[in-house]
């Protein structure tokens, strides 16, 4: 594959996991972690970090060594490889972040069994090669943590009036509590939801303007369609 062809194929790869293909907000997986640990800022860029780090080491091994592995035990592989870099990310943050390791709690060695690593690694990194898994890991990852990030600020600085512990609003705010509890996480995850398919609808559709515009932009240069104002059987005449 020619260079240029090659890094556009590697951008469009990278650029799925942030929009397109969306593990939280168009996969809608991986749900129960993301809003459990998104009441504080620092949680979220935690746990997008841990979760980044942990997908891109365990594709990079799987890709690497995907014609050496069993079809038949693959699963039972990809797990133990998946907890070997969910360990060390795991020790990593008691040794150096402590704090952040005892408030993220039991969701970092529950990295393991998250439903989009798996999904990574089984349907992408078993089958591509190298360069293509680290840009899906990169790509899916940061799709993952402004996700979790942002869900993050709203509900830390309406639940507590603070963005990373530093207080924003003014001292007379009264913090709204809802934000903080489960049911807040769900809230502010269906506003996301909502605004991204906001965006999506506004956003342009080609094969709807050639349809809307007539024959303008049309690749087909014997249409026979009715929109273009042609008779279907004018052909057969």
């Amino acid at each position: 594959m020619k260079p240029a062809l090659q890094t556009k194929h590697l951008f469009r790869i990278f650029t799925n996991g942030i929009v397109r293909e969306n593990p939280l907000l168009m996969l809608m997986i991986g749900l129960c972690s993301a809003l459990a640990v998104t009441t504080a800022t620092a949680n979220g860029i935690g746990m997008g970090i841990s979760m980044t780090f942990v997908l891109l080491m365990s594709e990079l091994v799987i890709s690497i060594s995907r014609k050496l592995i069993p079809a038949s035990i693959r699963i039972p592989i990809f797990i133990i490889i998946i907890a070997a870099f969910t360990t060390v990310i795991d020790y990593v943050l008691k040794a150096w972040f402590p704090d952040l390791s005892k408030a993220m709690g039991v969701f970092i060695p529950l990295i393991v069994v998250n439903c989009i690593i798996m999904g990574r690694v089984e349907g992408f990194a078993s089958k591509q090669p190298i360069p293509d898994v680290i840009a899906d890991s990169f790509g899916m990852g940061l799709g993952y943590s402004w996700v979790l990030v942002g869900i993050s600020l709203v509900r830390e600085l309406l639940g507590n009036g603070t963005i990373l512990n530093f207080q924003v609003l003014p001292s007379s705010y009264q913090p709204i509590i809802f934000f903080v509890l489960p049911p807040g996480g769900f809230f502010v995850f269906s506003l996301f939801i909502a605004l991204n398919l906001f965006i999506k609808s506004r956003l342009k559709d080609p094969s709807a303007s050639s349809a809307a515009n007539g024959c303008e932009g049309c690749s087909a240069n014997g249409c026979m369609t009715t929109h273009c104002g042609i008779p279907e059987n004018k052909g057969e005449q």
